[in-house]
């Protein structure tokens, strides 16, 4: 007997004679192929939106400056000896006849001029003494496309400038702090800050984090007040940023003034200890990736297949003993990988740190973690903040430092992920 219904023919080269049930089946098709192409779309806007975002970083970062010098450095030769040739002890002659006497005081307490190099001096001479600055900037399109027009310019408005292409990304943007004068500014101060920060920021929230993974999918009953602690935790993830810096100023500043200060370890001045700490901004960043990081470990530790717990169980293994020799292993890819996303939030952001304290100019490194503290983005808004143009080639080339920095922590924390499946794989 035929099982074909009296309105629908036999199947013939892969499509149904029945033309209802043909015409449904090209409608299914058009529209498949019609979400592929929107997500083709989305996925090419996102890719534009990105191109877009490092060509304008790119372009700022590089590109022409007209240079001018308050002394000219053939006004300080000597003998008809260029500057750049002189001796160390020619050019500290030069910067002693040039500056004040409380100004090479200064100097001189910060590092005595006989351990100083000859580079380091001649540094000091033109920082000081030449004291070049920037007039004028161009981006890297119009350095490359439009020189000529530039070179007009320059000579109509600039004339005593000297034009020059230069990388604002360099090693004095690395070596350097902040500074008022903007060939003279660096990023030291705020990049030994956010890696101060992230270190706290990770020591606390990891172990917190997976703990409570841990105890919520291994040991906690399925009872209103976990579920409760579960739905919390969810909406948690959610919260704007800025509240959580305004939990860290009640609780991590003021509250806790005498731990995030330091004041209670002795050698602190009562009078000037305060909590706006690198401490206290990494227990907020901590708050901050914590529902994050607790709820993508839940789900590494929710995929590992409960025949391996219960083989372990059958050998006689205890629960902790499942959980620490199988269970763990077997989620920590995952684990990491919720760590991953979790840093590269916590290294962006600006709202809660500004809140519970940061400075914005700061030209002291951080000596511990009870030091004042400033991070790569606050320092990227007030540099944008500025009106110079020099100071906007700054903070795009302070992106490209903090892109650096979190592909660098990312790659790290992908390697250890990727250690953990190897020797998981190889067990």
């Amino acid at each position: 007997m035929s099982s074909n219904t009296p309105n629908q023919q036999p199947v013939a080269n892969g499509m149904p004679k029945d033309e209802e049930y043909a015409r449904l089946v090209s409608r299914r098709q058009r529209q498949g192929r019609v979400w592929a192409i929107i997500f083709q779309l989305s996925t090419l806007v996102g890719i534009l939106a990105l191109t877009a975002l490092l060509y304008n970083v790119i372009t700022e970062s590089f590109g022409l400056v007209a240079m001018e010098n308050e002394v000219s450095p053939a006004e300080l030769a000597i003998a008809g000896v260029p500057l750049e040739d002189l001796s160390k002890e020619q050019l500290q002659g030069i910067l002693e006849a040039n500056v004040s006497a409380g100004l090479l005081r200064r100097l001189e307490s910060e590092q005595p001029f006989a351990e100083r190099s000859r580079e380091n001096v001649y540094e000091l001479v033109l920082e000081r003494v030449v004291k070049p600055s920037v007039v004028a900037t161009w981006p890297l399109q119009a350095s490359l496309f439009q020189r000529s027009q530039i070179e007009q310019e320059m000579a109509e408005k600039h004339p005593n400038a000297v034009l020059q292409f230069r990388s604002w990304v360099n090693p004095n943007l690395l070596t350097s702090t902040q500074s008022s004068v903007p060939i003279q500014a660096g990023v030291r101060t705020a990049l030994f800050g956010s890696l101060l920060v992230i270190l706290i920021t990770v020591l606390f929230a990891f172990p917190i984090g997976v703990g409570a993974a841990i105890y919520l999918e291994e040991y906690a009953e399925a009872n209103r007040i976990n579920r409760l602690i579960q739905t919390n935790i969810n909406n948690l993830a959610g919260v704007p940023s800025i509240i959580y810096g305004m939990l860290g100023l009640a609780i991590f500043v003021r509250v806790m003034e005498p731990i995030t200060s330091g004041s209670f370890l002795g050698g602190v001045d009562s009078a000037t200890a305060n909590g706006r700490t690198i401490v206290s901004a990494g227990w907020t960043l901590a708050l901050l990736i914590l529902p994050l990081l607790i709820i993508n470990a839940q789900e590494a530790i929710r995929a590992v297949p409960s025949t391996l717990r219960q083989a372990g169980y059958g050998l006689g293994a205890t629960q902790w003993q499942v959980i620490w020799h199988h269970v763990l292993p077997s989620a920590m890819p995952g684990i990491m990988t919720g760590t991953i996303l979790s840093i590269s939030r916590a290294i962006g952001e600006t709202a809660p740190l500004v809140v519970i304290g940061a400075s914005t100019f700061i030209a002291v490194d951080p000596s511990g973690p009870f030091s004042k503290f400033t991070v790569l983005p606050i320092q990227i808004y007030q540099w944008t903040s500025r009106p110079q143009d020099e100071f906007r080639n700054l903070a795009a080339a302070a992106i490209l430092v903090l892109l650096a920095l979190l592909l660098t922590l990312n790659a790290s924390a992908v390697l250890l992920r990727n250690r953990f499946s190897i020797a998981r794989a190889g067990m």
